[in-house]
């Protein structure tokens, strides 16, 4: 009889305990999905004075395609040659508006540090919206992407 019960108690604890752990996973997936998952983050890298015009048409298909700005997070970094297309006395004007666009829906805009020494320039030499990548754009773009942004150079 005595170990009836020790049996019996043993398959009971058991039960309880399996019992106790569908709560318990059941309970963690309503938090999981109750909970709204954070924005994509995004840095676009640009570099090629020919791609311009082709990757500020990408961010703006990409904000889009997810619903708006609100629903994703996105920085464009530019150094080499196309930072030149951005400098405020010669952009063109469809340049100047969507740079204009994009810094209201809040778009990081990063100028390479170092490519703007080469261009002998400053943050005020380009388009209102800029911010200096100090120590250079490849930094900022790892700096970026250990945040947990992900990497498009189109």
């Amino acid at each position: 009889m005595n170990r009836r019960n020790i049996l019996w108690s043993t398959v009971s604890a058991l039960g309880a305990a399996f019992a106790a752990s569908r709560a318990k996973a059941a309970t963690e997936k309503a938090a999981t999905e109750t909970t709204k998952p954070d924005k994509l983050k995004v840095v676009y890298h640009l570099a090629d004075a020919d791609k311009v015009n082709f990757v500020l048409g990408n961010i703006q298909n990409h904000i889009d395609g997810v619903g708006g700005p609100d629903h994703v997070t996105i920085a464009l970094v530019i150094h080499g040659p196309a930072l030149k297309a951005f400098h405020l006395a010669q952009a063109n004007p469809d340049v100047s508006k969507r740079i204009g666009d994009f810094t209201k829906d809040g778009v990081e805009l990063a100028a390479c540090g170092n490519t703007m020494k080469a261009q002998n320039i400053t943050l005020t030499d380009l388009l209102p919206g800029f911010v200096s990548a100090e120590k250079g754009g490849v930094v900022r773009l790892a700096e970026l992407q250990s945040q947990g942004y992900l990497y498009l150079r189109p």
